[in-house]
């Protein structure tokens, strides 16, 4: 099997800011094996870059392999690195598998697309003014706060009195533990769903302490997990895991973090990174396996240069292409 990959800049239609920081773009890699194809996208909080996929993809090409129905033995033939490197070459490989069986993904891995739960809509960190107006102007009914600032509480407050829509908080390992302790019983009163990340990344112990104070909402762990082996590390300290391919290392190793997830009753987020269609529909063909979807990439950006899955409101249509089912768009003016 051929490996050839392409550098792809996003441009984001506001600045996306975080408690981790700033961006107008967005920087990732799409990949191709064969017919199949992929995205990496870089976790710039995990280290990863644009030049670095592609360095680890150069150093891929040669393991491939010729069997594409033989994906376990595929990626565990794949050198260490990258997550979001692998997670390109794992979603290539079941986009191919896919196209040659002449299936949706969704339907080789036995999965009723109507049962994807609604996605969330994030509204990066600016004045509270500004995020409540983001938030009721796109009209959707789950709307993801990012939050790790000073003004997390009046946020909260705004954007409560602009819409009706679900909340969730996103706090992005922005809180020390005893700011945490302090706003998420004071958020509940806006009726949040669930916090994620309330403390620094790799704090189990901060995470437990919270949970065992039952403060009143949910709490969920995104930057701390990546793999099952993480899952299973924070088994009683959270309510929930948030799990995204760039994170896992695509597609095959996400769907074991999930099912470790289940086996310790914990609920599951599937989130992504900004990503074009490539990548979130990879995704969302294991949203019916998940509680709670965070797939919003592609209406973050101006360009997305592939289509893939729909959005009706904050319904998940899934395609029925065969593999990914995502095809590139005709350039404007074609």
């Amino acid at each position: 099997m051929r490996l050839t990959w392409e550098p792809i800049t996003l441009n984001l239609r506001t600045t996306f800011r975080i408690a981790h920081g700033a961006s107008d773009q967005r920087h990732n890699v799409i990949a191709h094996v064969d017919e199949g194809m992929g995205e990496g996208a870089a976790v710039s909080y995990h280290g990863e870059t644009q030049q670095g996929i592609m360095a680890y993809l150069a150093r891929a090409a040669s393991s491939l392999g010729d069997d594409p129905f033989q994906l376990q033995e595929t990626l565990d033939a794949l050198p260490p690195g990258s997550p979001a490197a692998r997670a390109a070459i794992d979603i290539a490989l079941h986009d191919l598998w896919g196209r040659r069986l002449g299936q949706p993904l969704f339907r080789l891995f036995g999965l009723n697309p109507q049962r994807a739960p609604e996605t969330s809509f994030t509204i990066a960190m600016d004045s509270p003014e500004e995020m409540a107006r983001r938030a009721k102007e796109s009209g959707l009914p789950i709307i993801k706060v990012k939050v790790g600032g000073e003004d997390d509480e009046a946020i909260l407050r705004a954007i409560r009195s602009a819409t009706n829509a679900r909340l969730r908080v996103d706090a992005n390992a922005g809180w020390t533990r005893a700011q945490a302790a302090a706003l998420i019983p004071r958020l509940a009163q806006y009726d949040v769903e669930l916090v994620e990340q309330p403390v620094a990344m790799g704090d189990i112990d901060g995470l437990r302490h919270l949970h065992s104070q039952r403060l009143g909402v949910p709490i969920f762990a995104d930057e701390n997990i990546k793999t099952a082996r993480d899952v299973a590390a924070h088994a009683g300290a959270v309510d929930g895991v948030v799990i995204k391919l760039m994170k896992s290392g695509g597609i095959r190793e996400a769907m074991r973090a999930i099912a470790a997830a289940r086996a310790l009753d914990m609920q599951v987020m599937l989130g992504c990174m900004i990503e074009t269609a490539v990548g979130v529909t990879a995704a969302a063909h294991l949203a019916p396996l998940c509680d709670y979807a965070d797939l919003d990439g592609p209406l973050l950006i101006t360009d997305d240069p592939y289509a893939g899955v729909q959005y009706q409101g904050a319904r998940l249509i899934l395609p029925h292409g065969p593999g990914l089912g995502v095809v590139r768009r005709e350039p404007a003016g074609h």
